[in-house]
């Protein structure tokens, strides 16, 4: 079968379901007794191993069988959880995902995983990668292998929906009963010959022993297999016994509505448990052709329910660019509309553009992904730098739901890893230290997601020791970052800042984790180049919190146009509060800054002719054209000659040999072909 056209279905699941494991193991960890969760980890588990078998995976399955085997010993209670076992099974989880990205990248998924193998083994054991665990960590000893009878298998909700729909197409389910004679030696061979046969007479949906146990002959000479198919009893009976060394089979119909029951019976007893290891249960669709029966009720629910489709984000990007093309284009002909006055014309290109108005909204959000395909990896990485901190933290995640655009995301989690370290590192004390200050041993960290506006706010909030502002203005001084005189004069917000200088750092001693003198600088330059911005709050003995704003999309925005002599700037109104006429003679001068009184609060002007330096002709105007505008908690109210209106545009890059341009984020092309400069508010206000 060629299996290259999975390749990229394999990936995308194999990411899933190894995300889930990981953040199933953080959860087991919170609550050890919990066997609800090891089932699930298990599930994942075994999903993975079955797809990296069929796939040609060998080695990404063994690690994940023997893994599997683990947590197979801790949901049966012969092993209880700790923080020592879980660290082994997050290490290969880590393996896992190694080979996993190799295979991603192009590679074979080949690595020596032998380390973290061995250390499995030895906890199936019964023993810790260290030695042997303490008496009271092992609830029971590893037993011989299982005795099984011949009792009928029990079968979770999904077999039984499997055995239920596959009766309703007309197929048979068996439970097959096969017994090895007393001197078989190579019992192993026996199940799989056995296997063999059963797959070409219908679907093996179970086996009992489990298919694992059966393959390393953890049984003693009878197992128990259940099938679907439209063959007989004495046909089936007839072909297992034609292999060798079979002594009985026995072949016994399935009663839905017995198991059902039986089912009901055992709800609040011991945990079930997945055995099949075979991927024929990943489609029930597979078990029979497409239903052709006349009565609808029996069709498989399966037809109903929302349809996905996976779609590579490089033809998203390729429709973005399309539509971007379109927009200018909607532009043109909407100036062409105004200046020809048709009327048959005009309703047209308004029609138009309502269509494609409503088609933007579909392509940028087909584009956006919840900021938790990001903040899903840093449980993990919290729980390991606090282990390797010997600190205790406690991580909590907030609006996880929250949408971006998906080359938002793919730029933001460099810059949020690194803030987060730097909250572990810098910001937690250690347990001693917080005992000290009457807090609690366990730190708190908040990593919060929220929609403002056009915007998108990120938060990493810590109740650590704080920013100390001499310590920092030491630093800056000492480094020649700042003078003296110009210390004294800062803010503290001011002086917080100072740490996203070049080549900045606080740390009394470089660590692994954060400092080495690099990396605010670069956060802050990843977060800017993004269009968006960060800042710091700090309270000294409280804590700190870093947010970060970021626009919702980088390609289409909504502007206000303005004018300026002959040139045309826009102004993105998510950054405007509103617009005004101001009177010559309401404007004041204060500290050699031309101001005016805006609702109670002091606004600056700044005449966008003298900053962008646009030729004018001497004139005195009796009203000013002002565009109110913020940036967090400050304002400003940026001067032009006039307003045109509201419009939608796409903002183009200047490229690189632009890129220095001083508030000037990028630029437009209007329907009248003319090239707007996009005005950057934030750069503009200090």
């Amino acid at each position: 079968m060629e299996m290259s056209q999975y390749l990229e279905v394999f990936i995308e699941e194999s990411k899933e379901h190894l995300q889930a494991c990981n953040e199933q193991l953080l959860e087991l960890e919170k609550n050890p007794e919990d066997l609800k969760i090891v089932n699930d980890i298990f599930r994942s588990a075994h999903t993975l191993k079955g797809m990296s078998a069929t796939m040609g995976y060998e080695d990404l399955a063994s690690l994940t069988h023997q893994m599997e085997n683990v947590l197979d010993a801790i949901r049966n209670q012969k092993i209880k959880v700790n923080s020592e076992i879980l660290d082994v099974v997050f290490l290969s989880v880590d393996d896992l995902e190694a080979m996993v990205e190799s295979i991603a990248g192009g590679g074979d998924g080949k690595r020596d995983v032998s380390s973290v193998v061995e250390k499995l083994k030895l906890i199936e054991q019964g023993k810790s990668p260290a030695g042997a665990l303490a008496a009271a960590e092992t609830a029971v000893a590893i037993a011989e292998p299982p005795q099984f009878s011949a009792a009928k298998s029990s079968y979770d909700d999904f077999e039984l929906t499997v055995i239920e729909q596959s009766n309703e197409q007309g197929f048979h389910a068996y439970e097959i009963t096969v017994q090895l004679r007393e001197d078989c030696l190579l019992k192993a061979a026996r199940v799989f010959m056995v296997f063999e046969v059963l797959e070409t007479t219908g679907e093996v949906i179970k086996s009992s022993p489990s298919a694992d146990q059966l393959e390393e002959e953890q049984f003693d000479h009878e197992f128990t297999v259940t099938i679907v198919t439209k063959e007989s009893i004495d046909d089936i009976q007839k072909k297992v016994m034609k292999v060798s060394e079979v002594e009985k089979a026995d072949v016994h119909a399935i009663s839905v509505e017995e198991l059902k029951k039986q089912a009901a019976d055992v709800e609040d007893s011991t945990q079930s448990t997945v055995v099949e290891d075979t991927p024929v249960l990943a489609e029930v669709v597979d078990i029979a052709p497409p239903a052709t029966q006349k009565d609808d009720k029996k069709a498989p629910v399966k037809q109903s329910g929302n349809k996905t489709i996976r779609v590579n984000i490089e033809r998203l990007d390729i429709l973005m660019n399309l539509f971007e093309e379109l927009v200018i284009d909607r532009g043109r002909l909407e100036q062409i509309s105004r200046d020809l006055n048709n009327q048959e014309l005009q309703e047209t290109v308004e029609h138009m553009s309502r269509i494609s108005g409503d088609l933007q909204n579909i392509i940028l959000n087909m584009r956006m992904v919840p900021v938790e395909t990001v903040f899903n990896r840093f449980p993990r990485m919290v729980r390991q730098l606090a282990r390797d901190l010997n600190k205790k933290i406690n991580l909590q995640i907030i609006g996880a739901e929250t949408e971006l655009d998906r080359t938002v995301i793919d730029e933001i989690g460099d810059p949020l890893v690194h803030l987060i370290r730097n909250a572990l590192d810098h910001g937690v004390e250690t347990p001693e230290e917080r005992k000290a200050k009457g807090k609690n041993e366990e730190g708190n960290v908040v990593l919060k997601a929220f929609h403002s506006g056009n915007h998108v706010f990120i938060e990493i909030d810590d109740d650590g020791a704080g920013i100390s502002r001499d310590k920092v203005l030491a630093k800056a001084l000492k480094n020649g970052i700042i003078t003296e005189q110009a210390g004294a004069a800062m803010t503290d917000k001011q002086v917080f800042e100072l740490i996203f200088a070049s080549g900045f750092s606080t740390a009394d001693k470089i660590s692994d984790v954060s400092g080495r003198g690099v990396g605010l600088d670069v956060v802050k330059n990843t977060i800017e180049s993004l269009g968006g911005s960060v800042t710091i709050d700090s309270k000294l003995g409280q804590g700190s919190t870093f947010s970060i704003q970021l626009p919702l999309t980088l390609s289409i925005i909504s502007v206000m146009l303005v004018e300026i002599q002959k040139e045309k700037f826009a102004v993105p109104l998510s950054s405007i509060i509103e617009t005004a006429i101001v009177k010559e003679s309401d404007i004041l001068n204060a500290h050699n800054q031309k101001v005016i009184d805006f609702r109670g609060k002091v606004v600056p002007l700044l005449f966008l002719k003298d900053i962008f330096e646009v030729p004018v002709s001497e004139q005195g105007d009796e009203f000013y054209s002002v565009v109110i505008v913020r940036k967090g908690d400050k304002m400003a109210g940026l001067v032009v000659d006039s307003f045109i209106g509201q419009q939608e545009v796409v903002l183009k890059s200047l490229g690189s040999y632009l890129s220095n341009v001083f508030a000037i984020s990028g630029a437009t092309i209007l329907g009248d072909g003319q090239v707007a400069l996009i005005v950057d508010c934030n750069a503009l206000i200090k």
